[in-house]
């Protein structure tokens, strides 16, 4: 298995920036691909963005054009920075992987975003 921690998260003034980082341990290797999701109160887990081992990326419309994902292999860390914060963009955010064969890791404990209007 892989265990994941993301940190980062914080309280920012709309329009402002946050960053985010997840860090991978344990079973690295099995990792084909990292993404970010993100849950508001009240509403389902969504992905956000995402990330393949060769460097593929893909967005949730809300986000495109703001939010930029990245990872360090190396460090088996995926990062999210995100611009030009709205207060909809008010969530736990928590990151993933899926495997090569297809499954999804366990959630890490994630880390709170609140955007201020």
């Amino acid at each position: 298995q892989v265990q994941l921690v993301e940190s980062g998260g914080g309280l920012m003034q709309a329009g402002g920036s946050l960053n985010l980082s997840c860090a991978a341990s344990g079973s690295v290797f099995r990792i084909n691909a990292m993404a970010w999701y993100r849950q508001a109160p009240g509403k389902q887990r969504d992905m956000v963005a995402t990330i393949t081992i060769g460097g593929d990326t893909s967005y949730a419309d809300s986000v495109k054009g703001r939010f930029t994902i990245s990872k360090n292999n190396a460090k088996n860390t995926v990062y999210l920075q995100m611009r030009s914060l709205k207060p909809e963009d008010t969530a736990i955010y928590y990151c993933n992987v899926r495997y090569w064969d297809g499954d999804f890791g366990p959630w890490g404990q994630g880390t709170q975003v609140i955007v201020s209007s």
